[in-house]
């Protein structure tokens, strides 16, 4: 997910799977191609505690992003210290609460892989749609 909570990739695996063995095929999967950036500001990376493994933390850099692995006992003590600065995980609960609202994603119950994958694109690009900023909101009325 972007900065707004725009999703950026899906890819579809079983609920017993752990998502840091993911995580190349997730960047892989990336379908928004972004421009090089210039030094001062690179790709940043958040994710929680579980991409802090070394092949995790090697697989992100190794695609060009910056992690930030912290886990909520350190991101509650710096919100503690800074009160006034955004918290970077909210972006992705957000997220996962906008495809909640999609009902028929919120219960698997399709069989085929390509059935549920694009039912969860089709769900992205209307979450992606609601961020373009217009005069009259089309999809609300």
């Amino acid at each position: 997910m972007d900065g707004r909570g725009v999703p950026l990739s899906f890819i579809v695996t079983g609920a017993n799977v752990n998502d840091g063995k993911r995580i190349d095929e997730v960047l892989s999967a990336i379908v928004v191609e972004r421009d090089r950036t210039p030094i001062r500001r690179s790709k940043h990376l958040c994710a929680d505690a579980g991409y802090r493994s070394a092949e995790a933390l090697r697989i992100i850099e190794s695609h060009g992003y910056i992690p930030h692995v912290v886990d909520r006992r350190q991101e509650t003590e710096a919100k503690r210290r800074q009160p006034w600065k955004k918290a970077r995980r909210w972006v992705v609960e957000v997220c996962h609460s906008w495809f909640n609202r999609f009902r028929k994603l919120l219960v698997r119950y399709e069989k085929l892989e390509r059935s549920f994958l694009a039912l969860n694109h089709l769900a992205a690009a209307i979450i992606a749609y609601r961020k373009v900023p217009l005069a009259v909101n089309i999809i609300y009325g």
